[in-house]
C-alpha cells in the first residue's frame, strides 16, 4: 500500500498565528524516511513554497495558487508530463490561468459590478504587510504570483455576486475572511490532487490511500478528494465551514495538530 499525505499550509501544518512548523518536523522526518510523499496544496505561490520546502526538506510535487498550477521536480519520472513545460527546475502541469489574465479579469469583473475591487497588485508590500502580518521579505514572496489575483474580501458586496459576474467570464472565486482569490476557471484544489493522485495510481500496483488536511473551507475540494479527510483545528475550534462534515479533527491546533493526526494514520494504515 502506498500512502500519500496533501496538506494545506497556513494554519495547518503552519501555525496560523506564527506560521512555526516545528512540531511537525519530527514526523516530517518519519515520513521522509518511509518514502510517503508530503504534497503542499496552498494558495501562496511558488516561490513561498520553494523556500518552505528547503528549509523543512520536502522534494515531492507541489499545488500552488488554490490549484492552478502542479509543479513535479525533473527528477520524478512517474508522472505523465509534457517536457517541453520546463519551469526551473520543474515541469508545470498548468491547470489554471496566467497571473496577467487573472488581473485582467479582476479589473473586468470590477467594471461589471461598478465596484472597486482591490487585488494585490494594487496594493503596496506595507498595506500587505497590515493585512496580513507577514515579513516584508515574505510579502515580496507573496507577490510573486504566476497564475491568481488575491483581492480584499469586499464586506458591501454580496459574495453570490462577485461569483456570479466572474463565473460570466470563465473565472472562479474562492471567497476568504481577509482575502479572496481570483482564479482560472479549470483551476481547483480538488482537480489538482486528483490530477496527482492518478499518476501516483497509475505509477505502481500498490494500493494508494490518499490523506488530505485543512483548515478551512478553502481546503473543502481538496477534503472531499482524498480517501482519508482530517479537519486541523484553530485555537477557536472548527472552522463553521467545516462542521457537520463528519471528518477525523486533529486533537490540536495546528502544527502540533497536524503531527498528532497523520501519526495516528500512520499507525492505521
Amino acid at each position: 500500500m502506498t500512502l500519500i499525505i496533501f496538506t494545506d499550509l497556513d494554519g495547518t501544518l503552519l501555525n496560523q498565528e506564527d506560521y512555526d512548523y516545528t512540531p511537525a518536523l519530527a514526523m516530517l522526518a518519519q515520513l521522509k524516511q518511509k518514502g510517503i510523499p508530503v504534497i503542499p496544496v496552498t494558495s501562496k505561490t511558488r516561490a513561498e513554497v520553494e523556500g518552505l520546502r528547503q528549509e523543512i526538506g520536502l522534494e515531492d510535487p507541489f499545488i500552488v495558487e488554490n490549484g492552478s498550477a502542479v509543479f513535479i521536480p525533473k527528477d520524478e519520472y512517474r508522472f505523465v508530463v509534457s517536457q517541453e513545460n520546463q519551469e526551473g527546475d520543474y515541469y508545470l502541469e498548468l491547470l489554471g490561468c496566467t497571473y496577467a489574465k487573472a488581473r485582467e479579469g479582476l479589473k473586468i469583473v470590477a467594471e461589471d459590478l461598478g465596484e472597486s475591487l482591490r487585488g494585490f497588485g494594487d496594493l503596496s508590500a506595507i498595506e500587505i504587510q497590515s493585512l496580513t502580518g507577514l515579513s516584508l521579505e515574505e510579502v515580496k514572496l507573496a507577490k510573486t504570483r504566476e497564475f491568481t489575483e488575491p483581492f480584499v474580501t469586499p464586506s458591501h458586496i454580496p459574495m453570490e455576486k462577485i461569483e456570479q459576474t466572474a463565473a460570466k467570464y470563465n473565472f472562479r472565486v474562492l471567497v476568504g475572511d481577509r482575502f479572496s482569490h481570483l482564479i482560472g476557471k479549470s483551476a481547483g484544489k480538488g482537480r489538482a490532487v486528483r490530477w496527482l493522485m492518478e499518476n501516483y495510481k497509475s505509477a505502481t500496483a500498490k494500493k494508494v490511500v490518499t490523506v488530505g488536511l485543512g483548515n478551512s473551507p478553502n481546503d473543502l475540494e481538496m477534503l472531499e478528494t482524498v480517501d482519508i479527510p482530517i479537519v486541523i483545528v484553530s485555537s477557536k475550534g472548527v472552522h463553521p465551514g467545516l462542521t457537520e462534515k463528519g471528518w477525523q479533527i486533529a486533537p490540536s491546533p495546528g502544527s502540533q495538530g497536524w503531527a498528532e493526526a497523520v501519526a495516528d494514520i500512520c499507525e492505521l494504515v
